[in-house]
């Protein structure tokens, strides 16, 4: 079993000074180490349903992907805003110095449907719970958010375990 930590490269003052990028691109360029951090990701959900995977741009994309096919379910994107192309709903949240919003196409989740959220990176929460909105809005059921990285120092984890969710990371970063 590799150390999954060694595999993340810190990249400090990107993209801006005084921040320390958590790059990823190392463990992407291992196929072992990319299989068992997916492999990780998905363990504490190994014994619920799940219906479908939604991946928050871009990143969760990478690991998203790959947890749908071990699964056997579908993909879903969540995207900034304008970047689908059919009929979408869309959620605002706060930014540390503005708003963002992200989008999703309003037939991508039914009614029910069971879903797990992917994402590389928790840092406070915001885009996670946006994307929780959307599903909610949409009728989904949410089984629970699995991310690569928790960066544990910031809030991100109370944030969305306020709201009821169950949150899992391969590496917790303090």
């Amino acid at each position: 079993m590799a150390n999954l930590e060694s595999f993340i490269r810190d990249v400090p003052d990107f993209p801006k000074p005084g921040i320390l990028f958590k790059d990823i691109t190392p463990l992407l360029a291992s196929p072992a180490a990319f299989a068992e951090a997916n492999d990780t990701m998905l363990a504490p959900f190994a014994n619920e349903q799940i219906d479908v995977v939604v991946g928050i741009e871009s990143r969760g994309f990478l690991f998203g992907t790959h947890i749908a096919e071990v699964l056997k379910v579908p993909f879903v994107p969540i995207r900034k805003a304008g970047k689908l192309p059919y009929e979408t709903i869309s959620e605002t949240y706060d930014l540390e110095y503005g708003t963002a919003t992200i989008e999703v196409h309003i037939d991508a989740v039914s009614k029910g449907q069971r879903v797990l959220i992917v994402d590389d990176l928790l840092a406070t929460g915001g885009t996670t719970k946006a994307a929780c909105s959307l599903i909610q809005r949409l009728g989904g059921e949410l089984v629970g958010a699995t991310f690569l990285i928790d960066l544990a120092f910031l809030p991100g984890r109370s944030v969305l375990e306020e709201t009821g969710l169950r949150v899992e990371a391969a590496i917790d970063v303090n």
